[in-house]
Parts: C-alpha cells; sequence; structure tokens
C-alpha cells in the first residue's frame, strides 16, 4: 500500500522486493527520517506551557513514542502533508499525531502536534454538504465557535473545562486559509493514505475536505483546530470499507528542534 499504488499490493508478494530480494519499505524518505516503529520524543515544556494557558491539547502519555503509521495527504495546495501516527484512534477515535508541512522542494515549514477533540458523524445529506462546504457555507465560514457545552463528553474535568473557558461559555476560531474577510472560503479537498505497516499491505485511504482555524491562547501562543471530513474509501485493500466522520483535532505548533526521532 505504497504512496504511488496505495491498494494494489494484490498483485503479488514479489512486488514488495526489491532486486537484492530484500523486503521494499514503503515508508522511505519521509520528512525528519520517520519510519513506522520509529521512535519519537517531544520536548514537553511548550505543550505544557500552552495546557496552563487554556490550549485542549491533550498530553501525550508515556506510551505515546512509538510512530504506529504514516499518511501522506494530496491536497489541493502546493507542497504536502504528513502526518505521523502515535496512536492511530481506529478504535477509540482518539488519534494523535504530529502534522508535518514540507513545500514544493521539500523542505519542512511546519510541525504541528495534534491531539483528537472529537468526531462526529454528519448523518443527513445536509449535514454532509455544510461539512463539505458544497452548500456554500459551513466548513470554510470566517469562524467557528466551540461551546462549553459541546464539551462534555470528550473527557475533560470541570478543573479543566474552567481553565479553557474561564468565565465564557464559548472558543471562537477564525479561519487560518484564504481571506479572512471573506464569509467563506471552500475547504482544501485530497486524499490521505495512511500506511501501518512498512511493507504497506495494511492501511486506509479516505476523500478529505479539510480547514485550519486558529485562535491565540490568553497566555500567549496559538492554538489550532483543524477540522477534517473524512470519507472513507478502503481499509486494507477491502474497497467495501465505507463510512463518513468529521474529526475535531486540536494541534499546536512546535518547533522542529524540539524533536526527535530515532
Amino acid at each position: 500500500m505504497g504512496w504511488k499504488n496505495a491498494f494494489d499490493y494484490m498483485r503479488g508478494i514479489a512486488g514488495n522486493h526489491g532486486a537484492d530480494g530484500k523486503a521494499r519499505r514503503e515508508d522511505d524518505g519521509l520528512p525528519l527520517g520517520a519510519r513506522i516503529g520509529g521512535m519519537l520524543k517531544l520536548q514537553m515544556s511548550p505543550l505544557i506551557r500552552a495546557q496552563a494557558n487554556g490550549s485542549l491539547i491533550a498530553m501525550p502519555r508515556d506510551a505515546d513514542t512509538l510512530i504506529q503509521a504514516v499518511s501522506k495527504i494530496k491536497l489541493n495546495l502546493a507542497g504536502g502533508l504528513y502526518r505521523y501516527y502515535l496512536a492511530k484512534g481506529d478504535d477509540d477515535a482518539k488519534e494523535k499525531f504530529l502534522q508535518l508541512y514540507a513545500d514544493e522542494k521539500g523542505q519542512v515549514a511546519e510541525i504541528m502536534y495534534c491531539t483528537q477533540l472529537a468526531r462526529v458523524i454528519p448523518e443527513t445529506a445536509e449535514d454532509q454538504d455544510a461539512y463539505t462546504g458544497r452548500a456554500g457555507f459551513g466548513l470554510g465560514d470566517q469562524t467557528y465557535t466551540l461551546w462549553r457545552e459541546q464539551l462534555d463528553d470528550v473527557g475533560l474535568s470541570e478543573e479543566e473545562l474552567a481553565t479553557v473557558f474561564g468565565e465564557s461559555d464559548r472558543l471562537d476560531y477564525v479561519r487560518d486559509a484564504g481571506d479572512r474577510n471573506a464569509s467563506f472560503v471552500s475547504p482544501f479537498t485530497g486524499t490521505e493514505t495512511r500506511i501501518d505497516d512498512a511493507g504497506g499491505e495494511k492501511g486506509l485511504k479516505q476523500e478529505m475536505y479539510f480547514m485550519p482555524y486558529v485562535r491565540e491562547l490568553p497566555g500567549g501562543g496559538s492554538e489550532f483546530l483543524l477540522i477534517t471530513t473524512e470519507i472513507l474509501s478502503s481499509v486494507n485493500g477491502d474497497n467495501s470499507k465505507r463510512g463518513i466522520h468529521v474529526d475535531f483535532v486540536i494541534g499546536l505548533p512546535v518547533e522542529q528542534e524540539r524533536v526527535v526521532i530515532q
């Protein structure tokens, strides 16, 4: 399930081997030298500081150091996005990943540590049109508001909610793409191919509608709200696996020197 031919591994096991007979890794050549099974270490001080200043970011657990999967996201923008998953969230919908943006020359220009806040299922055609931007509103609107009552079931304590919201009942984010004065900007669209093993035989492929929003934290620094509508098209090569959901992910910018991958 490599980048060029994501789900054609049924052509034969021989296709996964090089001329020397050794298994070919489909996760070669990734930014910062990342590989599935590699160890990712982050300096914790920026995350601790952001959380103390009211960020919704979830702190990494001690076990959240192993790169379980990697993905390449092709969007209608210059350069490319990569995600290195520390938790895939397939069962509990709580993804954790490092997201990297590489420019047209392949140079890493931006890194974010990201944790999933919530996942919702758009059940009606109207909801799906709004979350894909096809309605001309919804995903891509100038602002997005998270209400305190929406977060009652995401696992935050009353003390944590008080740190995040203070005396307010809302968090207001501003779209971080296009003309900020425009009432609506069409979301980025593309595909994500995620591989879960070095040989590329397990993973998934899905269409994406993506828009980043941002707010300034009370104590300084920026927190991003990444809203992505994902339409699943294949799992482990099985095209019968279908579904649609919307992921709300919190992202914090991370300086490259604070990231070590071994």
